[in-house]
């Protein structure tokens, strides 16, 4: 009987793998480009460190860590993006104009 016992655990323990939801490996997101600075000759740390800071916002790295911290449903993804859009077409009008200025 005993046997028969041990028996049975063995093979439930062996098949329990079977039941388990199978494993999803996290899908990896594109990983984000590195921010890279040359520093020159002479350059004073406190130059670097603003250098840095500005490109690391301009590239939008912590925007993007920022938002991925927490889960966000669908209505408060539309409303990011329509800000993102916004934002973005705020900073090319001035681009443009900017351009316009400065001439040939």
């Amino acid at each position: 009987m005993r046997r028969v016992a041990a028996l049975i655990v063995g093979a439930l323990a062996g098949s329990a793998s079977a039941f388990q939801a199978p494993r999803q490996t996290a899908a990896r997101a594109a990983p984000l480009q590195s921010i890279k600075i040359n520093t020159r000759s002479g350059e004073s740390v406190d130059s670097v460190i603003m250098r840095l800071r500005r490109e690391v916002n301009k590239s939008g790295h912590l925007r993007t860590l920022r938002h991925k911290r927490f889960h966000e449903d669908a209505r408060e993804k539309k409303k990011r993006k329509v800000a993102e859009a916004r934002r973005k077409m705020k900073f090319m009008r001035q681009r443009k104009r900017r351009s316009q200025q400065q001439g040939p």
